[in-house]
Parts: C-alpha cells; structure tokens; sequence
C-alpha cells in the first residue's frame, strides 16, 4: 500500500514477478477490497493462484512519524507484513512505504542479529567497470555513527559482498574527504584503526566521493547521514544530465538529425545508467529479509526490488551473514 502510487505499481509488479519465477508466491499486504480490484484488473487466473491477499486495516503515512506508526499502527500493513516474516509465514517483505516507520518496525519485530547493534540500508551501484558494482552502506538508517559502529558496518558489507557478489574477499573502504590519513573527524579515524587491525577485513583505507564508481572497491562505508546525502545527489545529477540531453537534443533541426541517428546509442545508455534497474535496499543486520523500495518506483523498477527479495530469500542471506558475523567479530578488533 506504500510508495507514492501504492498497488498501481506493486500489483503490476507483483504479476511480472510471478510470471518470471515459477517457484514463488506471493502475500499482498494492505486492505482487502482495494488489493482484490487490483488483482482482478490484471487478469491472468493462473498467476492468481499463486497470490494471497491478506487484510490490514491501517497505513503507514509516507510522512508519518515512525515511533508514532510503531506504537499506534498494529495493524498496518507494514507491520503485518513484517510480522509473516516473524513467524515465518514470509521468507521476505517489499515496502515501498515510510523508510523511517519501516526501519524501526523491522528492527522492534525482528530484532538485529547478534553483534550488531543497529540494521543499515546498504544498495548495489553500478560501476566502470562491466558487471561489477559497489555496496555502499549507510544509505539514511543511522544518521549518528560512532566508531564502532561504522566498523559493524563494514563487516555486513563485507559479509554481504562475499554471499551475494561471491566476493571471497572484498575490499572495503571508508568514504572520507581525503584519503589521506590526517582527513575527517575522529569517528572516522578511529574506525579506521579498529579495521585496519582486523585480518578478517580487507580494509584499503579511506575513499573520496568521486571514486565511488570506478569499480576497484567492493564496500564503502559511511554514516547514514551522509549515505543519503551521496544517494539523493546522485538521483539528482542523473536528472540534471537527463536534462541538459534532451535540450541539447531539440535545439535545433540539425541536433534533432542527429539525435535520430544516435537513437540507438542513447537508449542503451538509459539502460545502462537507469536508477530502476537498482531499486530495493537491503535491511542488513536483521534477522530476516526486508528490501526498502524507492518511494516513487514505478512499476518495473518495484519488480528489481522484489526480485533482490527472491534472491536474498533463495540466499538465506540474514543467516549466512549472522554466522559471518560471529566468526568475524570473535577473530578481530571490531566490536
């Protein structure tokens, strides 16, 4: 029911879903007769069967205070959705909805997993380098990180890198103004002590902003205050180049010739640098699967969260990361 077009864009994909893997189904969250009509407009009876539709009552607003959605919405269907995952109803859960309300619902419910204190929002970015992408973790879950914690950080993403990229060894980088050692506040400088004393981590030291995409570090770490920064800026700079593109292309009858024969080229660009094809971040940390969608996600683009969620699920991501985890923080410096 989340996002900003709610099941105009999650029932669509819910069926592309099905129709692409066999093996899944699928349980719509949110109130009965909205997601029914939905589900009827769509009309093939075959990947219906494969579709549970169960009730709730109440939403989350995008706008909502989250402690206030947590203590008051029991019924929600971010909270019912996430309480399937609980009892293991669910192998996963998809929201579109409040990032802030579904951060805190999935951690009361589901708990962090042993060792880590806090869940993080972590993404996969494309790179130069030809299927080969960076995780960059804190995306907004934690504003505030102190050493410590940018550290734990740093062993889910490693841990993440190595079960879904098969990493067997990821390097993993702080993101700083500088890379020289003397750059950034102290939290930075002292998590990079506790993991450059951790053999268990293949830490390479600090990484400036506009490395992020040449492909040659697997983890970037950084607080949650600016991982949300570093992603809206990017959302933005894709729209500016969109932007100036498409003027540049209808300036005149001659750019217009010309744009027609580099049609081709320009749609496989779009391809290749679409945010959709990206969309669904991973709650890491947790003792379950919870993928956060982009809020305005369109229909293909909620269909690549959905797909991360089979995956992970098909991964037993949250129990392979759990033992990592273990392993890890009992071997090194990192607490």
């Amino acid at each position: 029911m989340g996002g900003d077009y709610g099941p105009a864009v999650t029932i669509p994909a819910a069926f592309q879903l099905l129709a692409k893997y066999s093996s899944v189904q699928l349980i719509l969250v949110g109130k009965q007769e909205v997601l029914n009509t939905a589900i009827a407009a769509q009309g093939n009876s075959e990947l219906k069967n494969r579709i549970t539709v169960r009730h709730a009552s109440e939403e989350v607003l995008m706008d909502e205070v989250p402690s206030k959605a947590l203590r008051n919405k029991k019924d929600s269907s971010m909270r019912v959705a996430i309480n399937l995952v609980k009892d293991g109803t669910a192998q996963a859960c998809v929201s579109a909805g409040n990032t802030g309300a579904l951060v805190a619902t999935a951690r009361f419910v589901l708990k962090t997993l042993p060792g880590i204190d806090r869940p993080a929002i972590t993404t996969h970015f494309p790179t130069m380098v030809p299927n080969k992408g960076t995780n960059i973790l804190d995306l907004g879950a934690n504003v505030d990180c102190k050493a410590d914690y940018l550290c734990q950080l740093a062993v889910m993403g490693t841990v993440l890198a190595s079960v879904i990229d098969n990493n067997p060894n990821p390097k993993v980088a702080l993101l700083n103004i500088g890379s020289e050692e003397i750059k950034g506040n102290e939290q930075i400088k002292e998590a990079a002590q506790i993991l450059a004393a951790n053999k268990n981590i293949n830490y390479v030291g600090f990484v400036e902003g506009d490395e992020l995409f040449k492909g040659h570090i697997d983890v970037v770490v950084c607080d949650g205050f600016i991982g949300n920064v570093v992603l809206k800026t990017i959302e933005g700079a894709l729209k500016l180049v969109g932007f100036y593109a498409k003027r540049n292309m209808m300036r005149n009858i001659f750019t217009k010739l010309t744009t027609l024969l580099a049609l081709p080229m320009l749609k496989g660009l779009q391809r290749d640098i679409d945010p959709g094809k990206y969309n669904g971040a991973t709650l890491v940390g947790l003792q379950g699967v919870v993928i956060k969608s982009h809020g305005g996600a369109n229909a293909a683009a909620f269909f690549h969260a959905l797909e991360k969620a089979v995956i992970e699920a098909e991964k037993n991501v949250p129990q392979k990361i759990g033992d990592e985890i273990v392993r890890i923080l009992k071997a090194g410096a990192v607490s």
